[in-house]
Protein backbone atom coordinates (compact mmCIF):
# COMPACT_ATOMS: atom_id res chain seq x y z
CA UNK A 1 0.00 0.00 0.00
CA UNK A 2 1.01 3.18 -0.90
CA UNK A 3 1.60 5.91 1.67
CA UNK A 4 2.24 9.66 0.74
CA UNK A 5 3.73 10.03 4.13
CA UNK A 6 6.30 7.02 4.19
CA UNK A 7 9.65 7.78 4.33
CA UNK A 8 11.67 7.69 1.17
CA UNK A 9 14.67 6.18 0.76
CA UNK A 10 17.92 8.31 0.14
CA UNK A 11 21.37 6.19 0.20
CA UNK A 12 24.34 8.77 0.82
CA UNK A 13 27.18 6.37 0.59
CA UNK A 14 28.39 6.58 -3.58
CA UNK A 15 28.56 2.74 -3.58
CA UNK A 16 25.04 2.70 -2.33
CA UNK A 17 23.57 5.27 -4.99
CA UNK A 18 25.27 2.86 -7.69
CA UNK A 19 23.73 -0.09 -6.33
CA UNK A 20 20.23 1.20 -5.95
CA UNK A 21 19.99 2.42 -9.46
CA UNK A 22 21.15 -1.04 -10.77
CA UNK A 23 19.84 -3.65 -8.35
CA UNK A 24 17.00 -1.67 -5.93
CA UNK A 25 17.51 -4.38 -3.39
CA UNK A 26 18.11 -1.59 -0.29
CA UNK A 27 15.25 0.03 -1.24
CA UNK A 28 13.28 -2.91 -1.51
CA UNK A 29 13.73 -4.20 1.97
CA UNK A 30 13.86 -0.39 3.28
CA UNK A 31 10.15 -0.50 1.85
CA UNK A 32 9.21 -3.51 2.72
CA UNK A 33 10.55 -4.02 6.55
CA UNK A 34 12.04 -0.61 7.61
CA UNK A 35 11.15 2.69 8.01
CA UNK A 36 9.25 3.18 4.68
CA UNK A 37 6.58 0.81 5.45
CA UNK A 38 4.56 2.10 7.77
CA UNK A 39 2.14 -0.15 10.12
CA UNK A 40 -1.24 0.48 11.81
CA UNK A 41 -0.02 1.76 15.52
CA UNK A 42 -1.81 -0.51 17.69
CA UNK A 43 -0.56 -3.67 16.37
CA UNK A 44 -0.50 -6.29 19.93
CA UNK A 45 2.12 -9.27 20.13
CA UNK A 46 -0.69 -11.83 18.62
CA UNK A 47 1.34 -9.56 15.05
CA UNK A 48 4.49 -11.26 16.76
CA UNK A 49 3.90 -14.79 14.46
CA UNK A 50 4.17 -13.91 11.03
CA UNK A 51 7.94 -12.97 12.05
CA UNK A 52 8.39 -16.07 14.28
CA UNK A 53 7.29 -18.04 11.12
CA UNK A 54 9.59 -17.20 9.19
CA UNK A 55 12.23 -17.64 11.88
CA UNK A 56 10.83 -21.11 12.51
CA UNK A 57 11.49 -21.49 8.70
CA UNK A 58 14.84 -20.39 8.70
CA UNK A 59 16.00 -22.75 11.64
CA UNK A 60 14.29 -25.51 9.92
CA UNK A 61 16.02 -24.78 6.38
CA UNK A 62 19.38 -24.46 8.58
CA UNK A 63 19.21 -27.53 10.64
CA UNK A 64 17.88 -29.53 8.27
CA UNK A 65 20.84 -28.77 5.62
CA UNK A 66 23.60 -30.00 7.90
CA UNK A 67 21.22 -33.42 8.62
CA UNK A 68 21.17 -33.65 4.74
CA UNK A 69 24.89 -34.10 4.86
CA UNK A 70 24.73 -37.12 6.81
CA UNK A 71 21.45 -38.81 6.77
CA UNK A 72 21.15 -41.62 4.40
CA UNK A 73 17.50 -42.27 2.81
CA UNK A 74 17.76 -46.70 2.34
CA UNK A 75 15.40 -48.49 4.43
CA UNK A 76 18.52 -50.40 5.73
CA UNK A 77 20.66 -47.57 7.04
CA UNK A 78 18.37 -44.70 7.40
CA UNK A 79 17.29 -45.30 11.16
CA UNK A 80 21.23 -46.36 11.86
CA UNK A 81 22.35 -43.21 9.92
CA UNK A 82 20.19 -41.47 12.22
CA UNK A 83 21.58 -42.75 15.77
CA UNK A 84 25.05 -42.01 13.61
CA UNK A 85 23.83 -38.54 13.78
CA UNK A 86 22.78 -38.32 17.02
CA UNK A 87 25.92 -40.54 18.49
CA UNK A 88 29.06 -39.63 16.44
CA UNK A 89 28.57 -36.33 14.97
CA UNK A 90 29.71 -32.96 16.50
CA UNK A 91 27.06 -31.42 18.05
CA UNK A 92 24.85 -33.88 16.15
CA UNK A 93 22.09 -34.60 18.93
CA UNK A 94 21.68 -30.90 19.33
CA UNK A 95 20.96 -30.20 15.32
CA UNK A 96 18.54 -33.54 15.37
CA UNK A 97 16.88 -32.53 18.24
CA UNK A 98 16.72 -29.01 16.95
CA UNK A 99 15.19 -30.10 14.00
CA UNK A 100 12.62 -32.37 14.99
CA UNK A 101 11.68 -29.56 17.63
CA UNK A 102 11.56 -26.83 15.15
CA UNK A 103 8.77 -28.56 13.40
CA UNK A 104 6.22 -28.46 16.31
CA UNK A 105 7.03 -24.94 17.41
CA UNK A 106 7.01 -23.56 13.89
CA UNK A 107 3.79 -25.16 13.66
CA UNK A 108 2.26 -23.60 17.44
CA UNK A 109 3.34 -20.13 15.88
CA UNK A 110 1.54 -20.99 12.53
CA UNK A 111 -1.73 -22.28 14.52
CA UNK A 112 -1.23 -19.20 16.59
CA UNK A 113 -1.16 -17.16 13.71
CA UNK A 114 -4.39 -18.19 11.87
CA UNK A 115 -5.91 -18.37 15.11
CA UNK A 116 -5.33 -14.17 15.13
CA UNK A 117 -6.61 -14.48 11.57
CA UNK A 118 -9.79 -16.30 12.61
CA UNK A 119 -10.50 -13.76 15.52
CA UNK A 120 -9.70 -10.39 13.93
CA UNK A 121 -11.47 -10.75 10.76
CA UNK A 122 -7.75 -10.74 8.82
CA UNK A 123 -9.25 -13.12 5.80
CA UNK A 124 -11.86 -10.36 5.12
CA UNK A 125 -11.45 -7.84 2.02
CA UNK A 126 -9.27 -6.45 0.72
CA UNK A 127 -7.11 -9.03 2.21
CA UNK A 128 -8.28 -12.41 0.57
CA UNK A 129 -5.27 -13.47 -1.08
CA UNK A 130 -2.93 -12.42 1.76
CA UNK A 131 -5.27 -15.53 3.68
CA UNK A 132 -4.99 -17.51 0.57
CA UNK A 133 -1.02 -17.61 0.24
CA UNK A 134 -1.37 -18.37 4.10
CA UNK A 135 -3.41 -21.49 3.93
CA UNK A 136 -1.17 -22.49 0.76
CA UNK A 137 1.74 -21.87 2.93
CA UNK A 138 -0.05 -24.53 5.71
CA UNK A 139 -0.83 -27.12 3.52
CA UNK A 140 3.12 -27.30 2.16
CA UNK A 141 3.97 -27.25 5.81
CA UNK A 142 1.66 -30.57 6.58
CA UNK A 143 3.10 -32.25 3.63
CA UNK A 144 6.72 -31.29 4.90
CA UNK A 145 5.74 -32.61 7.77
CA UNK A 146 4.46 -35.92 7.46
CA UNK A 147 7.91 -36.84 4.78
CA UNK A 148 9.95 -35.79 7.23
CA UNK A 149 8.30 -37.74 9.76
CA UNK A 150 8.62 -40.56 7.71
CA UNK A 151 12.58 -40.25 7.48
CA UNK A 152 14.04 -41.62 11.07
CA UNK A 153 12.77 -45.16 9.38
CA UNK A 154 10.94 -45.69 13.32
CA UNK A 155 8.03 -48.06 13.93
CA UNK A 156 5.79 -44.97 13.84
CA UNK A 157 7.55 -43.48 10.70
CA UNK A 158 6.79 -46.95 8.96
CA UNK A 159 3.31 -47.27 10.11
CA UNK A 160 2.79 -43.79 9.52
CA UNK A 161 3.64 -43.52 6.24
CA UNK A 162 1.58 -46.60 5.02
CA UNK A 163 -1.37 -45.38 6.97
CA UNK A 164 -1.44 -42.14 5.35
CA UNK A 165 -0.66 -42.90 2.10
CA UNK A 166 -3.10 -45.54 2.49
CA UNK A 167 -5.73 -43.06 2.77
CA UNK A 168 -5.25 -42.38 -1.30
CA UNK A 169 -6.05 -45.84 -1.96
CA UNK A 170 -9.88 -45.47 -0.82
CA UNK A 171 -9.64 -42.93 -3.78
CA UNK A 172 -12.36 -44.75 -6.33
CA UNK A 173 -10.60 -45.89 -9.38
CA UNK A 174 -7.48 -44.12 -9.06
CA UNK A 175 -6.76 -44.72 -5.40
CA UNK A 176 -4.57 -47.46 -5.59
CA UNK A 177 -2.36 -46.43 -8.57
CA UNK A 178 -2.17 -42.82 -6.90
CA UNK A 179 -0.83 -45.02 -3.60
CA UNK A 180 1.70 -46.84 -5.70
CA UNK A 181 3.27 -43.77 -7.19
CA UNK A 182 3.69 -42.04 -4.12
CA UNK A 183 5.68 -44.70 -2.47
CA UNK A 184 7.56 -46.59 -5.93
CA UNK A 185 5.77 -49.93 -4.74
CA UNK A 186 3.34 -51.41 -2.71
CA UNK A 187 4.77 -50.22 0.32
CA UNK A 188 7.01 -47.95 2.28
CA UNK A 189 10.56 -48.94 0.96
CA UNK A 190 13.93 -47.38 -0.49
CA UNK A 191 11.86 -45.77 -2.51
CA UNK A 192 9.49 -44.11 -0.51
CA UNK A 193 12.09 -42.82 1.31
CA UNK A 194 14.35 -41.43 -1.59
CA UNK A 195 11.58 -39.43 -2.91
CA UNK A 196 10.42 -38.34 0.62
CA UNK A 197 13.50 -37.08 1.39
CA UNK A 198 13.82 -34.95 -1.73
CA UNK A 199 10.27 -33.55 -1.52
CA UNK A 200 11.37 -32.89 2.14
CA UNK A 201 14.23 -31.31 1.32
CA UNK A 202 13.02 -29.33 -1.42
CA UNK A 203 9.26 -27.69 -0.14
CA UNK A 204 11.16 -25.58 2.75
CA UNK A 205 12.33 -23.35 -0.26
CA UNK A 206 9.14 -23.27 -2.03
CA UNK A 207 7.73 -22.35 1.63
CA UNK A 208 10.09 -19.72 1.59
CA UNK A 209 8.96 -18.19 -2.30
CA UNK A 210 5.21 -18.73 -1.03
CA UNK A 211 6.15 -16.52 1.56
CA UNK A 212 7.64 -13.78 -0.03
CA UNK A 213 4.29 -14.03 -2.44
CA UNK A 214 2.50 -13.55 0.95
CA UNK A 215 4.57 -10.27 2.28
CA UNK A 216 4.27 -9.07 -1.05
CA UNK A 217 -0.02 -9.48 -0.68
CA UNK A 218 0.43 -8.09 2.56
CA UNK A 219 2.27 -4.91 1.25
CA UNK A 220 -0.39 -4.00 -1.41
CA UNK A 221 -3.55 -3.54 1.42
CA UNK A 222 -1.31 -3.27 4.15
CA UNK A 223 -1.47 -4.76 7.34
CA UNK A 224 -4.88 -5.40 9.86
CA UNK A 225 -5.32 -4.14 13.08
CA UNK A 226 -7.30 -5.19 16.13
CA UNK A 227 -10.03 -2.26 15.35
CA UNK A 228 -10.60 -3.88 11.94
CA UNK A 229 -10.66 -0.24 10.92
CA UNK A 230 -8.38 0.78 8.31
CA UNK A 231 -5.86 3.67 8.17
CA UNK A 232 -6.88 6.91 7.38
CA UNK A 233 -4.30 9.47 8.20
CA UNK A 234 -0.78 9.63 9.18
CA UNK A 235 -1.65 9.51 12.97
CA UNK A 236 -2.52 6.02 12.78
CA UNK A 237 0.67 4.49 11.57
CA UNK A 238 4.43 4.63 12.80
CA UNK A 239 7.46 3.40 10.70
CA UNK A 240 7.93 -0.62 11.26
CA UNK A 241 11.76 0.29 11.89
CA UNK A 242 12.31 0.47 15.12
CA UNK A 243 8.94 0.47 16.80
CA UNK A 244 8.01 -2.92 15.69
CA UNK A 245 11.23 -4.35 14.94
CA UNK A 246 11.75 -3.69 18.48
CA UNK A 247 9.08 -5.60 19.53
CA UNK A 248 9.15 -8.63 17.20
CA UNK A 249 12.87 -8.76 18.65
CA UNK A 250 11.10 -9.27 21.92
CA UNK A 251 8.70 -11.58 21.27
CA UNK A 252 11.62 -13.77 18.83
CA UNK A 253 13.48 -14.04 22.16
CA UNK A 254 10.45 -15.23 24.07
CA UNK A 255 10.07 -17.53 21.46
CA UNK A 256 13.97 -18.64 21.56
CA UNK A 257 13.69 -19.19 25.27
CA UNK A 258 10.85 -21.50 24.88
CA UNK A 259 12.55 -23.34 22.22
CA UNK A 260 15.66 -23.71 24.46
CA UNK A 261 13.43 -24.82 27.69
CA UNK A 262 11.70 -27.92 25.18
CA UNK A 263 15.32 -28.32 23.34
CA UNK A 264 17.45 -29.13 26.15
CA UNK A 265 14.54 -30.41 29.22
CA UNK A 266 11.94 -32.29 27.38
CA UNK A 267 13.32 -32.98 24.04
CA UNK A 268 11.53 -36.03 23.48
CA UNK A 269 8.17 -34.72 24.98
CA UNK A 270 6.21 -34.25 21.67
CA UNK A 271 7.67 -37.31 20.03
CA UNK A 272 6.66 -40.46 20.25
CA UNK A 273 8.71 -43.34 21.83
CA UNK A 274 7.91 -46.06 18.95
CA UNK A 275 9.66 -44.29 16.54
CA UNK A 276 13.09 -45.36 18.46
CA UNK A 277 12.11 -49.00 17.41
CA UNK A 278 13.84 -49.68 14.23
CA UNK A 279 11.05 -49.80 11.34
CA UNK A 280 9.75 -53.66 11.37
CA UNK A 281 6.89 -54.45 8.66
CA UNK A 282 6.08 -57.52 10.26
CA UNK A 283 5.27 -55.70 13.57
CA UNK A 284 1.85 -53.40 14.14
CA UNK A 285 1.84 -50.80 16.78
CA UNK A 286 -0.75 -51.10 19.30
CA UNK A 287 -1.63 -47.66 18.65
CA UNK A 288 -0.31 -45.62 15.38
CA UNK A 289 -0.92 -41.63 15.26
CA UNK A 290 0.43 -39.16 13.75
CA UNK A 291 2.46 -35.78 14.93
CA UNK A 292 0.38 -34.04 17.68
CA UNK A 293 0.06 -30.87 14.88
CA UNK A 294 -2.12 -33.40 12.42
CA UNK A 295 -4.84 -34.80 15.57
CA UNK A 296 -7.51 -32.67 14.72
CA UNK A 297 -7.47 -33.74 11.59
CA UNK A 298 -6.84 -37.01 12.00
CA UNK A 299 -9.87 -37.51 14.53
CA UNK A 300 -11.81 -35.75 11.66
CA UNK A 301 -10.60 -38.63 9.43
CA UNK A 302 -11.45 -41.29 12.22
CA UNK A 303 -14.90 -40.06 12.85
CA UNK A 304 -16.27 -41.74 10.49
CA UNK A 305 -16.71 -45.42 10.89
CA UNK A 306 -20.55 -46.50 9.13
CA UNK A 307 -20.81 -46.40 5.01
CA UNK A 308 -23.27 -44.14 3.39
CA UNK A 309 -25.07 -45.42 0.53
CA UNK A 310 -22.40 -46.61 -1.80
CA UNK A 311 -19.71 -44.15 -0.27
CA UNK A 312 -16.68 -46.29 2.17
CA UNK A 313 -16.84 -44.69 6.04
CA UNK A 314 -12.72 -44.32 5.06
CA UNK A 315 -13.37 -42.35 1.38
CA UNK A 316 -15.67 -40.36 3.89
CA UNK A 317 -13.27 -39.67 6.51
CA UNK A 318 -10.82 -39.11 3.70
CA UNK A 319 -12.90 -36.71 2.06
CA UNK A 320 -14.05 -34.91 5.28
CA UNK A 321 -9.83 -34.46 6.54
CA UNK A 322 -9.34 -32.78 3.18
CA UNK A 323 -12.38 -30.80 3.43
CA UNK A 324 -11.75 -29.43 6.92
CA UNK A 325 -8.41 -27.53 5.83
CA UNK A 326 -9.64 -26.61 2.21
CA UNK A 327 -12.79 -25.39 4.02
CA UNK A 328 -10.66 -22.49 5.21
CA UNK A 329 -10.45 -21.47 1.62
CA UNK A 330 -14.16 -20.33 1.51
CA UNK A 331 -13.79 -18.61 5.07
CA UNK A 332 -13.36 -14.84 3.21
CA UNK A 333 -16.94 -15.66 1.53
CA UNK A 334 -18.55 -17.32 4.30
CA UNK A 335 -18.02 -14.32 6.66
CA UNK A 336 -20.03 -11.68 5.48
CA UNK A 337 -20.17 -9.10 8.33
CA UNK A 338 -18.82 -5.74 7.53
CA UNK A 339 -17.15 -5.93 10.92
CA UNK A 340 -13.57 -7.42 10.90
CA UNK A 341 -12.16 -7.43 14.79
CA UNK A 342 -14.05 -10.01 16.65
CA UNK A 343 -13.60 -7.05 19.94
CA UNK A 344 -16.59 -5.54 17.34
CA UNK A 345 -18.47 -8.56 17.50
CA UNK A 346 -19.88 -10.19 21.03
CA UNK A 347 -21.97 -13.21 19.28
CA UNK A 348 -18.95 -13.83 17.11
CA UNK A 349 -16.54 -13.91 19.87
CA UNK A 350 -18.56 -16.43 21.82
CA UNK A 351 -18.60 -19.27 18.95
CA UNK A 352 -14.63 -18.25 17.91
CA UNK A 353 -13.92 -19.11 21.67
CA UNK A 354 -16.59 -22.45 21.42
CA UNK A 355 -14.48 -23.21 18.01
CA UNK A 356 -11.21 -23.19 20.04
CA UNK A 357 -12.20 -25.95 22.71
CA UNK A 358 -13.58 -27.82 19.71
CA UNK A 359 -10.11 -27.93 17.97
CA UNK A 360 -8.58 -28.75 21.24
CA UNK A 361 -11.09 -31.77 21.81
CA UNK A 362 -10.41 -33.03 18.35
CA UNK A 363 -6.59 -32.85 18.89
CA UNK A 364 -7.19 -34.79 22.36
CA UNK A 365 -9.06 -37.42 20.40
CA UNK A 366 -6.93 -37.55 17.59
CA UNK A 367 -3.58 -38.78 19.91
CA UNK A 368 -6.19 -40.70 21.44
CA UNK A 369 -6.87 -44.83 20.53
CA UNK A 370 -9.40 -45.21 18.45
CA UNK A 371 -12.01 -46.99 20.81
CA UNK A 372 -15.31 -45.50 22.66
CA UNK A 373 -15.49 -42.86 23.99
CA UNK A 374 -13.08 -40.92 21.52
CA UNK A 375 -14.45 -42.01 18.26
CA UNK A 376 -17.77 -40.57 19.55
CA UNK A 377 -16.50 -37.86 20.94
CA UNK A 378 -14.39 -37.16 17.68
CA UNK A 379 -18.07 -37.49 15.67
CA UNK A 380 -19.70 -34.68 17.54
CA UNK A 381 -16.68 -32.52 17.73
CA UNK A 382 -15.94 -32.81 14.05
CA UNK A 383 -19.82 -32.25 13.57
CA UNK A 384 -19.47 -28.63 15.39
CA UNK A 385 -16.56 -28.09 13.31
CA UNK A 386 -18.38 -27.68 10.33
CA UNK A 387 -21.42 -26.50 11.78
CA UNK A 388 -19.59 -23.09 12.38
CA UNK A 389 -18.01 -22.76 9.22
CA UNK A 390 -21.10 -23.87 6.84
CA UNK A 391 -24.03 -22.78 9.40
CA UNK A 392 -23.29 -20.66 12.57
CA UNK A 393 -20.53 -18.11 10.84
CA UNK A 394 -23.10 -17.15 8.19
CA UNK A 395 -25.88 -17.02 10.18
CA UNK A 396 -23.78 -14.71 12.62
CA UNK A 397 -23.05 -12.77 10.00
CA UNK A 398 -26.46 -11.95 8.99
CA UNK A 399 -28.31 -11.49 12.77
CA UNK A 400 -25.55 -10.23 14.87
CA UNK A 401 -25.56 -6.82 15.75
CA UNK A 402 -21.60 -5.68 16.61
CA UNK A 403 -21.28 -2.79 18.86
CA UNK A 404 -19.68 0.57 17.29
CA UNK A 405 -16.42 0.79 15.50
CA UNK A 406 -14.10 3.74 16.23
CA UNK A 407 -13.84 6.52 13.95
CA UNK A 408 -10.15 5.70 13.56
CA UNK A 409 -7.26 3.91 14.80
CA UNK A 410 -5.69 6.82 16.69
CA UNK A 411 -9.00 7.32 18.52
CA UNK A 412 -8.81 3.70 19.93
CA UNK A 413 -5.41 4.24 20.76
CA UNK A 414 -6.38 7.27 22.76
CA UNK A 415 -9.62 6.39 24.16
CA UNK A 416 -7.61 3.37 24.99
CA UNK A 417 -4.71 5.52 27.26
CA UNK A 418 -7.69 7.79 28.63
CA UNK A 419 -9.00 4.69 30.21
Amino acid sequence: MSFPWAEQYKPQNPLMQWLDSRLPLPRFVFNAVGAGYPVPRNLNYFWNFGVLSGAALAIQIITGIILAMHYAANGGVAFDSVEHIMRDVNSGWLIRYGHANGASMFFIVVYLHIFRGLFYGSYKAPREMVWLLGLVIFLLMMATAFMGYVLPWGQMSFWGAKVITGLFGAIPLVGEPIQTWLLGGFAPDNAALNRFFSLHYLLPFVIAGVIILHIWALHIPGSSNPTGVEVKTEQDTVPFHPYYTAKDGFGLGVFLIVFAILLFFAPNFLGHPDNYIPANPMSTPAHIVPEWYFWPFYAILRAFTVDFLFIPAKLLGVMAMFASILLLFLLPWLDTSPVRSGHYRPLFRQFFWVLIVDVLILGYCGGAPAAEPYVMISQLAAAYYFAHFLIILPIVSKIEKPAPLPASITDAVLSKQAN
